[in-house]
């Protein structure tokens, strides 16, 4: 949960290449993908749907089934 105030007026990010921009800056010194989300959201309001669309799928590794004798 956000520790600001949620009725403190931040700036919008609606624009999908501004957003990108903003995304490659915040993630230069991120050292994860939560860590770029929690510094996007506490100074931006943003369209998350759009976000995560321009952010990189992590897909978790496949829980291979044992092979049956």
């Amino acid at each position: 949960m956000l520790d600001n105030d949620l009725f403190t007026p931040r700036p919008t990010l609606t624009n999908p290449g501004l957003l990108a921009r903003a995304l490659n800056a915040l993630g230069q010194n991120a050292p994860s993908q939560l860590e770029i989300w929690d510094r996007l959201t506490r100074n931006f309001a943003v369209d998350l749907d759009a976000v995560a669309s321009l952010m990189p799928r992590s897909e978790p590794e496949p829980a291979w089934l044992k092979v049956r004798d």
